[in-house]
């Protein structure tokens, strides 16, 4: 059995959904729809062609997303999760940059290597000894004035917690502001890149080795192989090309307002809500959702 999720950013009408779901119970074998949330996401419940369901429902309702998986293991015990642009709304490293006079240029190079047009840790590299000399201060004040939590985040995270679930922070970024927000958020544990720093001052270099996507990518099998479960049951999401390694390895890999590259090769993907959605995805309706 395959479940089409349709999670409205506003609202959805039961008669479009029925509309569509008549188009499709030929082809898919329709079982039955049910509300998650009325008005605001629904499940379709169907035995066959998921393909043919989603060339069906996607784009067919206005600001939704549908997202479309096996039945089994719909809900996740492991959450990998990107950090900048995921979990949060900004690019650290650009926001740094824009202190030191020089977001432009910095983010003109993240923007290329999120979509995958340069190799991430030469990328990285370049951009993090454009900010040699930058006083360690501005670490603190960036993340007081330009960090904000992505919509949803902390629902999210402490949802699937609350339901015995585990959350890894896995981030190209790095660790002076992974562990704060991972520990705002609720995830167990943050992995990130460490900015090196002498006499209060940036030296422009980053603790070897980098983590990039092959770092993201073995965290989340290394979790699975620690919580003794499979595949299927995790969960990962992330919007740049440093992150399609785990997205493709998840039981449910989901691109958020993601690139291109990583949009078009996700399982799933989310452009039009926030990070419940991926609540939605998977079954929980809003009442039990672990909010604050």
């Amino acid at each position: 059995m395959f479940i089409a999720t349709l999670i409205a950013a506003e609202s959805i009408a039961e008669r479009d959904i029925s509309e569509a779901v008549a188009q499709v119970t030929p082809r898919c074998a329709v079982a039955d729809w049910n509300w998650i949330d009325q008005g605001r996401a629904a499940d379709i419940c169907f035995a066959e062609d998921p393909d043919f369901a989603a060339g069906v429902l996607h784009g067919r309702f206005d600001r939704t997303d549908v997202i479309i998986q096996p039945a089994a293991h719909r809900q996740k015990r492991l959450l990998v999760a990107d950090m900048d642009s995921t979990m949060i709304t900004v690019e650290c490293i650009d926001e740094l940059a824009d202190y030191a006079g020089i977001k432009e240029q910095v983010a003109e190079v993240t923007e290329r290597a999120m979509r995958g047009e340069l190799d991430f840790a030469a990328a990285l590299d370049a951009r993090v000894a454009l900010l040699e000399g930058l006083d360690e201060r501005v670490i603190e004040q960036c993340l007081a004035e330009r960090v904000t939590l992505m919509a949803g985040a902390r629902a999210l995270v402490r949802t699937m917690k609350a339901r015995g679930g585990h959350a890894i922070l896995v981030s190209g970024g790095f660790t002076r502001f992974a562990e704060p927000v991972a520990a705002e958020i609720g995830f167990d544990r943050a992995i990130a890149n460490y900015l090196e720093i002498a006499n209060g001052k940036l030296t422009g270099t980053v603790r070897k080795p980098i983590v990039g996507s092959d770092t993201k990518e073995k965290t989340l099998l290394a979790a699975l192989d620690e919580l003794g479960i499979g595949a299927v049951e995790s969960m990962a999401v992330g919007d740049g090309a440093n992150d399609l390694a785990m997205i493709r390895r998840a039981g449910l890999g989901v691109a958020y307002r993601a690139k291109p590259i990583v949009a078009g090769a996700a399982a799933a993907r989310v452009d039009h809500n926030d990070l419940t959605a991926l609540l939605y995805a998977q079954g929980i309706p809003r009442s039990e959702w672990v909010v604050g």
